[in-house]
């Protein structure tokens, strides 16, 4: 597909998504739509003082939005941001939120529009039972969310990882209708990130659509998403990475983002749960986590994912359709996008794996894993890729 105008269609699945360059222009009609008239504008502190946010914040006020723009976001969102976003959001009387950026600050601008109208505090909606029912429905605001960034998908999700800085964890805070209600897919607004981040990003995706599909939960749906993600990133981010106003690439690891997220429905993994447990103790990259610990993963889980990963490196049309060979195609992307190989490279070492072995075993996402392991098992996968030996 050579012209762009391919790449310009209307999507309502999992939500009603829009996808092209240049798409940006139509949050204001996204809001109308959803009733919104005076949306705080949720970001980070680095995307806030870039020009395409004034641009946005300017075309919004001038098509008649009452907008605002709250930015104190931390890469690893805590209670104490969403806290503070739920404040300004109340005193500047908005009634919806606009959430612009990376995976932290669309998942900081979707709690903030849960607990907006919330009496309790935001650890009583963890994803644990059936917490999700205490939330007031009807105290929650509209969401549109608009990525900056191909990695986390949480623009089609119906949760967020917030911190609990106090116990240094990550908790995943649920509900249904956490869902955007309007997604925008634009690759104009990706095209300044740095060749590293686009890198990280792109393999959290790969870390989602892998992870679902190599899960054991029943979901043919989810598994064949995961199973056209993965193609799309294997076909897309090198060329994402080497060339970042490269549209074509861009929106399709926008899309890949997207279905990552939407297959990861079917379940995650050990990737997620040990990188849940790194986020919350190191403040590191949950992407750039993700992607170092996927080789350890795999080869962990070898013995009862190998065939599904023969049937992946088929679909992928790779030279040696194996588990072997998915491996080294795995390892040879890494290096090809910039990923160092093990965790001392982010100057992570093994002085806590007992720690990382317990947090990881209780972590929600490890009930995905195709293999249940217990704390010590962790805790030797995290090491093995501390030191760098598969």
């Amino acid at each position: 597909m050579n012209s762009m105008q391919s790449f310009h269609v209307n999507w309502n699945y999992p939500t009603s998504v829009l996808v092209g360059d240049g798409r940006w222009r139509e949050v204001v009609q996204c809001c109308q739509q959803l009733g919104v008239t005076a949306p705080l504008l949720v970001t980070d502190p680095g995307l806030a003082a870039l020009p395409m946010t004034k641009q946005i914040t300017e075309h919004c006020v001038e098509q008649g939005l009452q907008l605002a723009v709250f930015s104190q976001v931390k890469g690893n969102p805590t209670s104490a941001n969403v806290d503070a976003g739920v404040s300004v959001f109340h005193q500047g009387h908005h009634d919806g939120v606009i959430a612009l950026g990376g995976g932290s600050a669309l998942d900081a601008g979707k709690a903030i529009a849960l607990m907006v109208g919330q009496s309790q505090p935001i650890w009583a909606f963890e994803d644990v039972g059936d917490n999700w029912l205490r939330v007031n429905v009807d105290g929650m605001v509209p969401v549109v969310a608009i990525p900056t960034t191909a990695g986390t998908g949480s623009e089609v999700g119906r949760s967020s990882v917030i911190t609990d800085a106090a116990n240094k964890v990550k908790k995943i805070i649920f509900h249904p209708d956490m869902l955007p209600a309007k997604v925008i897919l634009d690759p104009s607004l990706s095209t300044g990130l740095p060749a590293p981040l686009t890198a990280a990003t792109g393999m959290d995706a790969l870390s989602h659509s892998l992870e679902a599909y190599c899960s054991n939960f029943y979901h043919p749906m989810a598994e064949g998403i995961a199973l056209e993600g993965i193609r799309l990133v294997k076909e897309f981010l090198p060329r994402a990475v080497a060339d970042g106003h490269d549209l074509e690439a861009r929106t399709n690891m926008l899309v890949a983002s997207a279905m990552g997220a939407t297959a990861f429905q079917r379940g995650l993994g050990a990737m997620h749960a040990i990188a849940h447990s790194l986020g919350a103790l190191y403040d590191a990259h949950h992407g750039m986590l993700n992607a170092i610990l996927m080789p350890y993963v795999l080869k962990a889980n070898q013995s009862v994912i190998e065939h599904r990963l023969e049937r992946l490196a088929r679909y992928l049309d790779l030279s040696q359709p194996s588990f072997d060979g998915f491996l080294n195609w795995v390892l040879q992307l890494r290096l090809e996008v910039g990923i160092p190989h093990s965790l001392n490279a982010l100057n992570i070492d093994d002085s806590q794996a007992r720690k990382v072995g317990e947090m990881s075993v209780a972590d929600a996402a490890a009930g995905g894993n195709p293999i249940a392991f217990s704390a010590e098992q962790y805790r030797d996968l995290f090491t093995r890729a501390v030191s760098g030996s598969l």
